[in-house]
């Protein structure tokens, strides 16, 4: 139940913060306008701040996001490339894997194309390409491990964690001032981010982990699998992701419900090629980057993850060279 409700908090605020439109992601690729990144810095901030307060009261310590080798390029080649292919898919579907629930949630069309294309990619990805990433890796001899910002900088944790909270005010703030907002919303963007932070607040004092949501479909492909061989040829996966993911699309749904007008139309639909084929590949980049834009952006960014910054580094930016080339 607590990993329920702090699905559905997560979806509530998603909802409130405009996220069911996928107009919203496609606009910040192309640099129409700031409202995801600003919800985006607002959250992890809001994260970062959170987790130093429970952990210090001792509610809960975390361990920073390890990084994703794949064995071919350097220790951080499941970051780049899986951050490039989730960015590219992003820029198709104008979704990502914890945004297509929220849309879902309202009823927009183009949030159940991307999902079934979003578990078609856990499906490949558990049946064929995680496979073929551990025989690399084993032939190379790459290990995943942890490294941190403040390791980087060497600077302690604290001193690194404020250099964070400046860069996102300046940044919210910059975009704020000299920027255009979203049309239509009823929320501005870092306020939604407020939002997105708080929900995961609840994440860790319910069930002392943070949000995340890629793993869900890699789960799902995992079920797939299981079912396919026969359900008593082999222990059953877990579903706790799925349970998440779940409540993250039931919480969009109820909040629409209370409050009617939060969405506002129109909504950008997207062709369902478009949409399944990109969510397929979100699915794909982000289950070999190890998380995706709640996994390793609001959560592991704000535990100062150094494979995090990587992976939404190449995630920004191939998503806008897709966006602004094709779309």
């Amino acid at each position: 139940m607590a990993t329920f409700l702090s699905g559905a908090a997560f979806g509530a605020a998603m909802l409130a913060a405009g996220f069911y439109n996928p107009a919203i992601v496609l606009a910040q690729l192309k640099f129409e306008n700031s409202h995801m990144i600003q919800a985006f810095l607002a959250a992890t901030a809001t994260s970062a701040v959170a987790y130093t307060v429970v952990e210090k009261l001792g509610v809960v310590s975390l361990t920073p996001r390890s990084n994703s080798p794949l064995g071919v390029l350097s220790k951080y080649d499941g970051n780049i490339i899986g951050g490039s292919l989730l960015g590219a898919g992003m820029a198709l579907s104008g979704s990502c894997p914890g945004t297509m629930l929220a849309q879902m949630g309202a009823g927009v069309t183009t949030g159940f194309y991307v999902f079934q294309g979003a578990v078609l990619g856990g499906i490949l990805y558990t049946g064929f390409i995680a496979r073929a990433v551990k025989a690399s890796n084993d032939k190379a001899g790459t290990k995943a491990d942890v490294s941190t910002l403040n390791e980087a900088l060497g600077l302690s944790r604290t001193a690194t964690a404020a250099l964070l909270e400046m860069a996102c005010a300046a940044a919210i703030i910059g975009t704020v001032v000299y920027t255009s907002p979203a049309p239509g919303l009823k929320i501005p963007g870092w306020q939604g981010g407020l939002l997105i932070g708080c929900a995961q607040l609840f994440s860790m004092l319910t069930r002392r982990s943070m949000m995340g949501v890629s793993g869900s479909y890699e789960e799902a492909g995992k079920h797939f699998w299981w079912l396919l061989g026969g359900a008593g040829s082999a222990s059953q996966p877990g579903y706790a992701n799925m349970v998440f993911a779940g409540g993250v699309a039931a919480g969009a749904w109820a909040l629409g419900r209370l409050v009617p007008g939060i969405v506002v139309g129109p909504v950008k639909e997207l062709s369902p090629a478009l949409a399944i084929s990109g969510g397929a590949l979100m699915i794909i980049g982000s289950r070999l980057a190890g998380g995706c834009t709640s996994g390793h952006g609001i959560s592991g960014m704000s535990l100062l993850s150094t494979s995090s910054v990587i992976t939404i580094m190449s995630m920004f930016g191939a998503g806008s060279a897709v966006a602004l080339s094709f779309l």
